[in-house]
């Protein structure tokens, strides 16, 4: 029996690809250029009309850099006024404390700042452009002085994954309600650094570390694109029961789901929060900068085109073959297939992609051996 599709709760929107910076791990290798073919203004409101039709889910913004555009203001004030929930990804560079104040006052919930490293010198090395960390941190004491809720995004790689600690450190100084680490996954320009994916057994104690640190961190500690650790956090029987911290965000606030802050009923600081493995196609959607549906934003197979379907989102995300491929854990290839965590894991099905060409294939970066069979 095909399962029900969740609705939407997140949905990753890269509303352009245009960017000025180098960033090796970059999943679109964008460009400071402009795009043919990107979304108007106009179809941009068509698209969010249909959304609002049957969900009311976190929108993050991204690219990219959303900044580009010059109607995010008003993107973001449409989709707030129709019950969307508008998250920003950014860079920060382009935002001053004018252009902080806009982004408030036209609804922005929360920003996520992107952090590679705990010092100066090995954030540019990986953004690509020296002083990129004095710009970043430029536009984030904007962002804190116009009151936003920010959280900081770190790419895991063997260039940063022993300075975790630090960039925590570094996160918790800053006054982020949450550090999300994503784990690299080798697409886009991050297709040439394979040999900075860190090996499984190194996501396994990365995975570890997270668990560990998150029971006592006094701000929440996540991870993206590391599904696994829904089987971590099983494995270390986490409470569901939640705690409060020093931290958390206002419950008017509250936020978290893979990728950004956000998913309502899991508030920053909660220890106990339970990841919910891969959303790909089942409550999370990635829309390309020229209106393709995704799975998410790394895993690069056309699930569907906005454009040539009349703006319909709705019917694409409940009829996509593949975004119902993805909804079958017991068909996975491999271990994932069988594990006795699939349905709270199911592995990451971008990774397999990457590394196989097959996005059933089981997770390449899971150390697990399953105990039971189906």
């Amino acid at each position: 029996m095909q399962p029900k599709p969740l609705k939407p709760t997140v949905i990753a929107w890269e509303l352009t690809r245009s960017c000025y910076l180098s960033c090796k791990h970059c999943r679109g290798a964008a460009l400071n250029k402009d795009y043919t073919g990107e979304f108007t203004t106009e179809e941009c409101k068509k698209v969010i009309d249909n959304i609002a039709t049957f969900s009311s889910p976190i929108l993050i913004m991204t690219g990219g850099e959303p900044m580009m555009r010059d109607d995010i203001f008003e993107l973001i004030e449409y989709a707030s006024a129709l019950g969307i929930k508008p998250v920003l990804a950014t860079c920060g560079h382009m935002v001053d404390l004018t252009t902080a104040q806009k982004l408030k006052k036209a609804g922005i919930l929360a920003v996520s700042i992107s952090i590679d490293g705990s010092t100066p010198e090995a954030h540019d090395d990986f953004r690509g452009i020296k002083g990129a960390y004095a710009k970043t941190m430029e536009g984030l004491n904007n962002i804190i002085e116009a009151g936003i809720p920010f959280q900081v995004n770190v790419t895991v790689t063997k260039h940063n994954v022993d300075d975790l600690p630090k960039i925590l450190d570094k996160a918790i100084e800053l006054g982020a309600k949450t550090l999300d680490c994503f784990f690299l996954v080798p697409t886009g320009r991050g297709s040439t650094l394979h040999d900075q994916e860190i090996s499984p057994e190194q996501h396994e104690s990365a995975l570890q570390w997270v668990q560990k640190v998150s029971q006592t961190a006094p701000i929440r500690v996540k991870t993206t694109c590391a599904p696994h650790y829904a089987r971590v956090q099983k494995q270390a029987k986490v409470s569901s029961k939640p705690k409060a911290h020093p931290h958390a965000m206002p419950s008017a606030q509250k936020s978290g789901h893979p990728g950004h802050p956000g998913k309502p009923g899991h508030p920053h600081g909660d220890p106990n929060y339970v990841s919910g493995g891969c959303m790909a196609g089942q409550g999370f959607v990635f829309i390309s900068h020229r209106g393709i549906l995704q799975g998410c934003g790394f895993l690069d197979i056309p699930c569907g085109d906005l454009r040539k379907n009349n703006y319909d989102f709705k019917t694409l995300y409940l009829e996509s073959p593949v975004f119902n491929a993805l909804r079958k854990p017991d068909d996975y290839n491999g271990k994932c297939g069988i594990c006795e965590y699939r349905k709270v894991c199911g592995g990451c099905r971008a990774r397999a992609y990457a590394h196989t060409g097959n996005y059933l294939d089981e997770e390449p970066g899971c150390t697990y051996i399953p105990k039971h069979g189906k």
